[in-house]
């Protein structure tokens, strides 16, 4: 069978390519995969399905399958990540990307603005799992000491956050470029819509497809 596999971070780096297809025999196992990509056992972990698999998991027709190497800046770059309908809390996502490596830590708030609320919907299963994967790659591509990443559902109000990053690295730099980079591929990849709330009515906000 003919497999397509999503490639991340250095291994996409290495490929040259964002996707790799390869073919495996039928029931062919997550080491399987690994030995046809000539990969060690414990140079990345399998994803099937948007779920973490071990080595002897099997690998079916049509399963969406990826592999997530380790980043730069450890196995703990990824503090927090989450999608939630509750109100975000900007300290304590500063407080997750404090590292006593960390010179610098920046902050950033997407807030609602010249309307009165806006409504956000999210493909949360898929969203979550999205949203770490952008800041594991952006943690290793900036030298980031740690990434934090929360947005809202539901209906957040005018001037209240819908979407927070926050990052921490040895300088200020490479914080402001990494966060930036966070919250540019959130708004443009992570399966998250909004529509806006005014005396006119609801007006749903047009996007663009994300990348595939």
């Amino acid at each position: 069978m003919l497999v397509s596999v999503r490639l991340f971070a250095g291994l996409r780096e290495r490929a040259g390519a964002a996707r790799v297809e390869v073919e495996l025999p039928e029931r062919a196992t997550v080491a399987d995969l690994l030995a046809a990509l000539e990969l060690a056992p414990r140079s990345c972990v399998a994803a099937i399905n948007r779920e973490y698999a071990p080595p002897a998991a099997e690998i079916a027709p049509g399963d969406e399958v990826a592999l997530v190497p380790p980043v730069s800046g450890g196995d703990d770059a990824v503090r927090r990540v989450r999608v939630t309908g509750a109100a975000l809390d900007v300290a304590a996502l500063s407080a997750a990307v404090r590292d006593p490596r960390a010179g610098a830590v920046v902050v950033f708030e997407g807030v609602t603005r010249a309307v009165q609320a806006l409504d956000y919907e999210a493909y949360a299963e898929m969203a979550e799992p999205k949203l770490a994967a952008i800041a594991a790659e952006e943690a290793e591509r900036h030298g980031l000491c740690a990434v934090a990443v929360e947005h809202r559902t539901g209906t957040v109000p005018l001037s209240e956050p819908s979407v927070i990053v926050a990052a921490s690295a040895p300088h200020r730099g490479a914080a402001f470029d990494g966060a930036r980079a966070v919250i540019d591929r959130v708004k443009a990849e992570a399966p998250i819509w909004k529509v806006e709330i005014s005396d006119a009515g609801r007006r749903r906000v047009e996007g663009t497809l994300p990348p595939v």
